[in-house]
């Protein structure tokens, strides 16, 4: 039987936000109002980053602008077949090199965790605004940096996602429908460890 969201329930304390997030594949194709995603990059903006280097790059576009269609066909068919109802489309990238004013760059270890924690402020606030953010792994990556022209030499890109106005699962293609529900998560103790890893 599929989780529900009444399965979804934290075992220790924790704001509401984090339990009720989820990644939806059904959008409404509503337009996005440039306030609206304003607000998620301004989320973005204020995660955290080594050296506040803020290593992290979103290439946008929104559904019916001349700007969608590189970046849509950039996903792969899988990706395409529930993102063209999408109000928006994005790539979130981060910078391989640690830049300063009258340095030459240098290697940057942390830009892909650092991306990450950007992405997370973006898609909570999606959620507390009333939308949805998807994160994909899936796009032809050589594709991804020519549509974004973030060079790759420069540009590690972590990852695609869609964001849209969550409805019913009933406006996707068949067979996605079952799957459109939230999961579920693995108990604290199996990645939590006191001291030293023992899985």
């Amino acid at each position: 039987m599929a989780p529900t969201f009444r399965d979804r329930v934290a075992d220790h304390e924790v704001d509401p936000q984090f339990v009720t997030r989820w990644s939806p594949r059904a959008f409404t194709a509503e337009p996005m109002p440039q306030a609206v995603l304003n607000s998620l990059f301004e989320a973005a903006r204020w995660a955290p980053s080594a050296f506040n280097s803020q290593p992290w790059v979103f290439v946008y576009a929104r559904r019916d602008t001349p700007a969608w269609t590189p970046l849509y066909e950039a996903l792969i068919p899988y990706n395409q077949d529930w993102v063209k109802l999408a109000s928006a489309l994005m790539y979130v990238a981060s910078d391989k090199f640690r830049r300063a004013e009258g340095r030459e760059p240098s290697p940057h270890p942390t830009h892909s965790f650092d991306a990450g924690a950007a992405w997370a402020c973006l898609a909570l606030q999606a959620q507390t605004l009333g939308w949805a953010a998807h994160g994909m792994a899936g796009f032809k990556r050589e594709a991804a940096h020519a549509a974004t022209g973030l060079p790759e030499g420069d540009f590690r890109i972590e990852a695609a996602i869609a964001v849209g106005r969550p409805t019913d699962a009933a406006v996707l293609p068949e067979s996605f429908r079952a799957r459109e529900v939230p999961s579920l998560r693995k108990p604290i103790a199996a990645f939590a460890f006191e001291g030293r890893y023992a899985g």
